[in-house]
């Protein structure tokens, strides 16, 4: 598992900066790149405490070392500040099913 969170923080960090700003540019865009994740884990036999797993990784990162450019990721940012691990993991199962939802609409 070290492994795995250890490569997924080193894809991000290599990540382009115009990357990066394409991604957030707005939240309709990280929803997207979120959910081509979340389906490409789905494909890849991860289930759903996996999933919300890689989403807390995507989060934390984004807490970390990325300023909110919406009001959305703001607010995300912010509530991810203040929650303590379990509500974080909780808000990572929702922002999974977020983009689930949407993806299959």
């Amino acid at each position: 598992m070290a492994n795995t969170k250890q490569q997924a923080q080193e894809k991000v960090e290599n990540m382009s900066p115009e990357k990066k700003d394409e991604i957030l540019q707005s939240f309709n865009e990280f929803e997207n790149y979120l959910g081509d994740k979340v389906k490409k884990g789905e494909k890849l036999g991860l289930g759903e405490e996996q999933l919300a797993k890689g989403a807390e990784r995507v989060a934390e990162y984004l807490k970390n070392h990325e300023d909110p450019r919406n009001s959305e990721e703001k607010l995300l940012q912010e509530m991810w500040k203040v929650a303590d691990d379990d509500e974080k993991h909780q808000m990572a199962h929702v922002l999974v099913k977020l983009v689930q939802k949407d993806g299959n609409s």
